[in-house]
């Protein structure tokens, strides 16, 4: 029977548990994308509550286009020292440290206007208004060369590994949609094309950062349309593919937050007001995909309660689990699970982190 405090490993990444924090947007870098001592409290303090593994926030790998304010950075080498005191900060207190690198998309209101947007074809975000430019094949190429010098500079830094963000309406998830991707070149059509660009991400960042250093992706499931999106065939065709190309682990998420329909039927990556029988709601794609493939499944999503997650703990070969919110709530739950303290999180999955500036809890700010 297998326990949620068991010690695993992903590649030569040594986990003390099953739990990862996965990545949040903070709002707490300055205007360059830089650490600042607020930031780099809220990494300590969840170290300290003991989760196993922490993604990093989104950390843009332009300097021309970041998504949104207050979020990291990892465009040039001058973040390089700053990050190696994040990592010897979460190192010290016996927990792992990913970064999550990404290049955002026309799913932003930051500086829109002053800044060209990439995207695989020419459109508006039905949410934001920004417009984005189709993508020049050059322009493409320049892009797979800042991923992979973005994940190296992480692993300079001290880094355990990296995760690219291919999930929830950003760029390289607007590759994979048709919905949004209407290229008729070698980058378009059919999901072996449309999944190109990551296949080509992943394997200049594998030539760079060698075989012993962990790369993980957040993969939609799917777009959450019924017609003309991602679909779950499709997106477990992309992540076969990269487990034989030889990706180290797959954080499934969903909901392609760019579509209008799916933020207003509540379809996106953190849903709100969940019913326990709705918790872990990527979970019927996940099983499905952890049969097929050999390398570790990330389930993240709704996860709240101790004894669901346990259930597909040992019933499906989902072996790792992601929580979000509940570590805004208590960066300590996971120490409180060690210690027997089982009740559930104090989240009740509202959302308002949100929308407070900062991710902060409401439910800590009474």
């Amino acid at each position: 029977m297998k326990n949620f405090f068991d010690k695993t490993k992903i590649l030569n990444m040594n986990m003390k548990n099953r739990f990862f924090r996965s990545a949040v947007w903070e709002n707490l870098s300055d205007d360059k994308g830089h650490l600042t001592e607020k930031l780099k409290l809220v990494y300590e303090n969840l170290a300290k509550g003991g989760v196993g593994t922490i993604i990093t926030g989104y950390a843009f790998v332009r300097e021309d286009e970041q998504p949104n304010p207050g979020m990291m950075g990892i465009y040039d080498d001058s973040f390089i020292e700053e990050y190696k005191e994040l990592a010897n900060i979460v190192h010290t207190n016996k927990s792992n440290i990913i970064m999550q690198i990404v290049y955002g998309g026309f799913m932003t209101s930051f500086n829109v206007g002053k800044r060209t947007i990439w995207g695989p074809s020419t459109m508006k975000c039905e949410t934001t208004g920004a417009m984005a430019k189709e993508m020049s094949k050059e322009e493409i190429k320049l892009l797979i060369i800042d991923f992979a010098n973005a994940a190296l500079r992480a692993k300079k830094a001290g880094f355990d590994g990296i995760q690219i963000h291919a999930a929830h309406g950003y760029l390289l998830s607007q590759f994979l949609s048709p919905y949004y991707n209407k290229r008729e070149d070698e980058y378009g059509g059919n999901i072996e094309n449309r999944g190109r660009i990551i296949f080509e991400i992943y394997e200049a960042i594998r030539g760079l950062v060698g075989k012993e250093f962990p790369i993980l992706i957040k993969l939609n499931s799917e777009d959450g349309i019924k017609e003309g999106g991602l679909t779950r065939e499709d997106s477990i065709y992309v992540a076969k593919k990269l487990a034989d190309l030889g990706i180290d682990a797959i954080e499934v998420s969903g909901g392609n937050g760019a579509i209008k329909k799916v933020r207003e039927n509540g379809l996106g990556a953190g849903r709100s007001n969940i019913p326990k029988q709705n918790e872990s709601y990527f979970k019927e794609y996940a099983t499905q995909l952890a049969k097929q493939i050999n390398i570790p499944v990330i389930l993240v999503g709704g996860n709240r309660h101790l004894d669901v997650m346990q259930d597909l703990l040992n019933n499906t070969n989902i072996q790792y689990f992601s929580l979000a919110r509940p570590l805004i709530c208590e960066p300590d739950l996971i120490n409180k699970w060690v210690l027997g303290d089982i009740k559930p999180p104090k989240c009740v999955s509202c959302g308002k982190c949100y929308k407070s500036g900062d991710e902060s809890c409401i439910l800590n700010n009474k």
